[in-house]
């Protein structure tokens, strides 16, 4: 039945991922495309959208998935699906163990997840990029520039470089949002 599946799956990722939503992003993509609920575009798009809507990422994520497959039921089972994990693990923790971060394990546990964490979060980075401003998503894929993603791109790190070197402070990221979002629809509408 697809409420359970969508709730175990989210389960998962919420319980075997670390590093907040942006480390959930890789394991979220993967069972989306294995399971046939999202294509490639849908994702990228999807993880466009739920970075500009208030809350997490992958709670957001989630409720969009379970919407798509399973209407609001689908909806409430996925996210519930990835928070519970948290949730849970964090209870336990204040529950039963103070000062956790006092145990060098500990410590060195946390240490050697950081660097996997990264690496995940570069790895979809440079996902997105491809399949983004190049359309290539596999190694059989003609590559195909997006000129027009690549010059919103291009001006918003040029926007975001003067705007720090002049201001001394970064661009408010509702800014940069909507800059981009207009700079797409005046260059996507014209070419």
């Amino acid at each position: 039945m697809i409420y359970w599946k969508l709730f175990f799956t989210f389960f998962k990722i919420g319980a075997l991922s670390f590093g907040g939503g942006y480390g959930m992003i890789s394991l979220i993509r993967e069972e989306a495309l294995s399971n046939g609920w999202l294509t490639e575009e849908e994702i990228l798009n999807l993880i466009a959208v739920s970075e500009s809507t208030p809350g997490p990422i992958a709670v957001n994520i989630a409720t969009f998935v379970g919407s798509t497959q399973a209407g609001i039921a689908g909806s409430l089972l996925a996210t519930l699906g990835v928070i519970l994990p948290s949730f849970l693990i964090i209870l336990i923790i204040a529950a039963l163990i103070q000062n956790l971060l006092k145990y060098a394990g500990v410590g060195a546990a946390l240490g050697g997840i950081r660097p996997c964490i990264t690496g995940l979060i570069l790895a979809t980075a440079i996902t997105m990029f491809f399949s983004t401003l190049l359309h290539f998503e596999t190694v059989s894929d003609k590559i195909s520039v997006d000129w027009n993603g690549i010059i919103i791109f291009a001006v918003l790190v040029l926007a975001g470089f003067l705007w720090e070197r002049f201001r001394k402070k970064k661009p408010s990221p509702i800014l940069m949002i909507l800059v981009s979002a207009g700079l797409g629809m005046l260059l996507y509408s014209l070419f």
